[in-house]
């Protein structure tokens, strides 16, 4: 019993919430999932399809969890947004109140970029590679940062540094800008021009797509982006989240992801590492385990830079993947953004 109940505590947010629709049903379920933006559909549809063997205690665990959670919430806040609107307008007037409503409530005129967010990114590329360098930004700005970063990977490297740089230069989206949107996604959104502007882009945006680049090409576009202005070049690298920003990130968090890496991906990532990190690591692990990898890192010989650049990497995505899960917190300069 104890061994069952200590499997139902490992489950992380997105394995529970994967089981409890499949209790649900196959019609309550798809009814849930409309609610849910592309990324948590496709989060969810993963864990969905690799539960295998659920236990009773694991399963009376997520069920009396999901219970408990919903006593303590109320209905106070559904359908807020229509609330908002009204008691603007109302008090406002609509001339006065449509460019603070823009600003507070997004996604009024933003239909045909919440198309795109399920489409793939090679679709996307080739929906927007004939379009302005300037309304390419605006729509990788919409896009989740993984999914802006793949589409971003498929232009040539001069259009790369071209479209980051307006990223991260953005400050508002002008109607003007919103009627070109309106044409590239042939009016699936509506222009209302009212509107004053879009709060999207920005140098933290531009950042958190950079985050998910191959480190070879992130390196090229950052270079690039020095050249033309060396100031928001250095303030966008302030605000990645890069390897050494585990240093930030608490020791609970840190087990957590360690727990989700290969032995062999931590060795090539730690080749390239601070001393303060690798005891950082090492003192989140278990004795033996932290032997181990301390002898696995010394009999290790010269690695590429690419091969530990690439474990790197491949250990910040898992980071994201649990903070976006909401299993972990990540510190930093960038870590608000992935909370």
């Amino acid at each position: 019993m104890a061994e069952e109940q200590d499997k139902a505590k490992k489950l992380n947010g997105v394995q529970r919430s994967a089981i409890l629709l499949m209790t649900l049903g196959e019609k309550a379920a798809s009814e849930v999932l409309k609610h849910m933006d592309p990324k948590e559909v496709q989060k969810l549809g993963a864990a969905m399809a690799q539960i295998d063997n659920i236990s009773r205690q694991q399963l009376e665990d997520v069920l009396h969890n999901f219970c408990s959670t919903v006593q303590e919430e109320t209905g106070l806040g559904l359908g807020s947004d229509e609330y908002v609107r009204k008691v603007l307008i109302n008090a406002l007037g609509q001339d006065k109140a449509e460019g603070l409503i823009d600003r507070i409530i997004q996604g009024g005129n933003t239909k045909g970029l919440e198309t795109l967010k399920w489409m793939d990114p090679r679709a996307v590329a080739e929906i927007i590679r004939l379009e302005h360098p300037q309304i390419m930004a605006i729509v990788l700005s919409y896009l989740e940062p993984d999914q802006a970063a793949e589409v971003l990977a498929l232009f040539p490297d001069r259009v790369r540094v071209d479209v980051t740089l307006r990223i991260a230069s953005l400050d508002g989206i002008q109607p003007n800008a919103l009627n070109e949107l309106n044409d590239i996604l042939e009016k699936q959104f509506s222009g209302n021009s009212n509107v004053k502007s879009s709060s999207v882009g920005g140098i933290k945006a531009a950042a958190n797509i950079l985050n998910f680049m191959d480190s070879s090409v992130e390196g090229e576009i950052m270079d690039g982006i020095k050249e033309v202005d060396t100031d928001l070049g250095q303030n966008i690298q302030d605000l990645m989240f890069v390897f050494d920003n585990l240093l930030e990130v608490d020791d609970r968090d840190i087990q957590t992801i360690l727990r989700e890496i290969s032995s062999e991906s931590l060795v090539l990532a730690l080749k390239g590492a601070e001393d303060a990190l690798q005891e950082k690591i090492f003192k989140n692990m278990s004795k033996r385990a932290a032997e181990m990898l301390r002898d696995d890192l010394e009999a290790k010989g010269p690695v590429k830079l690419s091969d530990v650049e690439g474990a790197q990497k491949e250990i910040l995505s898992v980071a994201r993947r649990l903070a976006d899960a909401g299993d972990i917190s990540l510190g930093g300069g960038g870590g608000e953004e992935y909370v």
